[in-house]
């Protein structure tokens, strides 16, 4: 058995480059950036009147002028005017480009307009003001959005500015997630009193659709010669395989022979923490295998605390650690890493861990009530209301 922090960095040695691919950019939200997003041009491009009103040389209202005769319009869109006579003014839109000869633009609400003269009816207006002028966004060829970035719809709205119809993103991992265990009916079936309905598979598909990564799925029973001959096409067909179940020391948790057996490089089985605790890792020169114990909270952990760092890594992404305060006292005597489940709260800015009480590993309901897992570390067994932990959330 090996402690949390070194199986960790076990997987993270593991990490695959699965290359690069373009795609359009209005699909590409999720997605790790793969390039460096560069202005083409000064951001705005030219002066940039940002209040709809009347454009005026700033000269003339301070040597006393308040009344202007409108010369014309400048529209959004619309190529630049010049003001001809500097004692009169242009009517412009919000977008439009700031006619020549102008230097401040004052909103219609402070303006009244009779027999197309414009008076301005406050006492105070400054140079420049309302108007957004070239290059105070980015200069040609500033850095916009650095590689490795994940493309929300902020970094989209970018895109669309620079002309980036297509960009690069690294490519997704090719998944497949087995759930294993004769127990195991479909979710539309009435299960049997001995029987319980498929979820741990679907609560892996959700977890890697937040990573954007589309995954299949397959569920085998617990026959041995059938879980070989299916697994061996797996590992030739997928880049991830995911288990969930027959990982364990049970006389029908035939994975860990299977995998041996094909040739699954093992790296470790058994990790010094609760849940999930029987967890097996592997690889081949083709595929990163994680067998993930049945137990629902199991699965969930393991996820979230390995494969999310794995793939992350892979991608080329930097994770921050999160922390937060432990609201409540709580013994934890087992020499292990302590993964518990806790509703995260806001207290005069600092982010509050409250522990909540579930039933084992098995428990998949207790999820819906929690929003992260606080890891407590293996060298204490008396945890202190006031003492800060790392989180991995979920909500």
């Amino acid at each position: 058995m090996i402690s949390v922090e070194e199986a960790l960095q076990t997987i993270l040695n593991s990490v695959q480059n699965f290359g690069v691919e373009e795609v359009p950019f209005i699909k590409s939200v999720g997605r790790t950036l793969k390039e460096d997003i560069k202005a083409d041009r000064d951001f705005p491009p030219f002066n940039r009147v940002s209040m709809d009103g009347i454009s005026i040389d700033y000269l003339n209202f301070k040597n006393g002028q308040r009344s202007f005769v409108i010369e014309g319009i400048q529209a959004a869109g619309s190529e630049q005017k010049t003001l001809q006579n500097s004692e009169n003014c242009i009517e412009v839109m919000t977008g439009a480009v700031l006619p020549s000869n102008t230097s401040a633009v004052i909103r219609y609400e402070d303006v009244t307009i009779e027999n197309e003269i414009a008076t301005i009816t406050i006492n105070e207006i400054k140079e420049n003001q309302n108007i957004h002028h070239r290059g105070k966004d980015g200069k040609t060829g500033d850095l916009l959005i650095k590689q490795n970035t994940i493309i929300s719809a902020a970094e989209i709205g970018v895109l669309a500015t620079v002309g980036k119809a297509i960009v690069k993103v690294a490519k997704q991992p090719k998944v497949m997630i087995v759930s294993t265990g004769d127990e195991l009916v479909g979710v539309d079936e009435t299960p049997l009193t001995h029987q319980i309905r498929r979820s741990n598979v679907f609560t892996l598909v959700s977890l890697l659709e937040k990573l954007n990564i589309s995954s299949e799925t397959a569920h085998l029973t617990d026959d041995k010669p059938i879980l070989k001959e299916k697994i061996k096409e797996y590992l030739q067909d997928f880049d991830v395989l995911l288990f969930s179940g027959a990982v364990s020391k049970g006389k029908y948790d035939f994975l860990p022979e299977v995998f041996d057996e094909l040739g699954v490089e093992k790296l470790f089985h058994k990790v010094g923490q609760r849940p999930g605790k029987p967890f097996f890792y592997g690889k081949t020169e083709r595929s990163n295998v994680f067998g993930f114990p049945g137990n629902p909270i199991s699965t969930f952990v393991n996820c979230l605390a390995y494969f999310y760092p794995w793939y992350y890594k892979s991608v080329g992404i930097e994770q921050q650690e999160e922390n937060a305060i432990l609201a409540d006292d709580v013994s934890f005597k087992p020499s292990l890493t302590y993964f518990l489940q806790v509703k995260l709260s806001y207290r005069y800015g600092h982010l509050i861990a409250t522990p909540i009480s579930g039933n084992g590993s098995g428990d998949l309901a207790s999820l819906v009530s929690t929003d992260a897992f606080i890891k407590l570390p293996t060298q204490q067994s008396e945890f202190k209301k006031g003492e800060v932990f790392p989180i991995i959330r979920y909500r």
